[in-house]
């Protein structure tokens, strides 16, 4: 029998090179990003609806994880110069640059939202700041989707039509869950309700996702991504389910919902990150699919 081909490249170089970026500072961007942008929407609901409690987690939540996701992100450049330098030019066609301008217009509006909450001061600067926030919200929690499509790394670029969905569902659990976890249990409606659509939007544009792609979805099975995402998958739907059960009776059911709501979103990001870097490393997620796509256009009905 024929062995199976085994795919190589010129001189034993890999086809594409791989993401270089530190999994913890670029997987937990991509996760906090997710997470201040979430927190943004149900901080300005809660503003709206009179939930003062929920309202200040969420908006000191969304303060926080961005200006985490911040300092992750130049972390991995190395230098602060870096960030500064891609604000020389805009250029509307790189996610990178949309991004990044994104990222310094919404980072102060949390910052302004929360402190004028603590403070009890300035409630028009504040419910502006809130408002304003809310707006770049869904931007900021699902652009970082389109960074990481708009690359060659297979697992990444053929997911493009449904990672965003994916990345916003994740966003929208892990608000939910740090709400879940800090408020009480009397001003968790919103929450429990966000976790539940979120988790909805996450698990079934994820399993879309891993329908279309195909091949280039074969490293979301196998390895550390795959127990990774099966753990995302297992936190998900346990957090949901007992967030709606009891999460509004109940203060500790809540409090171990929402921990499961935060994990099972980030096990997500690590999840796709780490299957990302894989399918960059073996030549076959790249050139079978590049041979199916050609053969497709020489069909006589295509």
């Amino acid at each position: 029998m024929v062995p199976d081909a085994e795919f190589s490249s010129y001189y034993g170089k890999p086809i594409l090179n791989k993401p270089t970026w530190k999994a913890l500072d670029i997987a937990g961007y991509l996760y906090l990003g997710g997470l201040a942008g979430a927190s943004s929407l149900l901080g300005a609901g809660a503003h709206v609806t009179g939930r003062p409690a929920l309202a200040r987690t969420a908006k000191i939540g969304a303060a926080g994880a961005i200006s985490l996701s911040l300092v992750a992100l130049v972390h991995d450049l190395g230098r602060p110069a870096r960030f500064v330098n891609m604000l020389r030019v805009f250029k509307p066609t790189s996610p990178m640059s949309v991004g990044s301008w994104l990222l310094v217009g919404y980072a102060p509006l949390t910052l302004a939202a929360a402190a004028t909450d603590v403070a009890g001061r300035y409630r028009l600067v504040g419910a502006a700041a809130t408002a304003s926030a809310a707006v770049l919200g869904p931007a900021v929690a699902t652009y970082t989707a389109v960074l990481i499509c708009d690359t060659a790394v297979p697992s990444w670029h053929e997911g493009y039509r449904e990672m965003p969905f994916v990345f916003a569902g994740s966003g929208a659990t892990a608000a939910a869950g740090l709400a879940l976890a800090c408020v009480p249990a009397g001003q968790t409606g919103p929450a429990r309700r966000l976790a539940v659509l979120g988790a909805a939007l996450e698990l079934g544009s994820f399993q879309l996702m891993k329908r279309r792609t195909g091949l280039a979805a074969e490293p979301l099975e196998q390895g550390r991504p795959h127990a990774l995402l099966r753990a995302a998958e297992a936190l998900t739907v346990g957090g949901t389910a007992l967030g709606a059960y009891a999460g509004g009776r109940n203060r500790v059911a809540a409090a171990v919902a929402g921990a499961a709501l935060l994990a099972g979103s980030a096990a997500l990001r690590f999840g796709i990150f780490h299957a990302g870097v894989a399918s960059a490393e073996d030549p076959r997620y790249t050139v079978v699919p590049q041979r199916e796509r050609l053969a497709a256009r020489r069909s006589p009905g295509a």
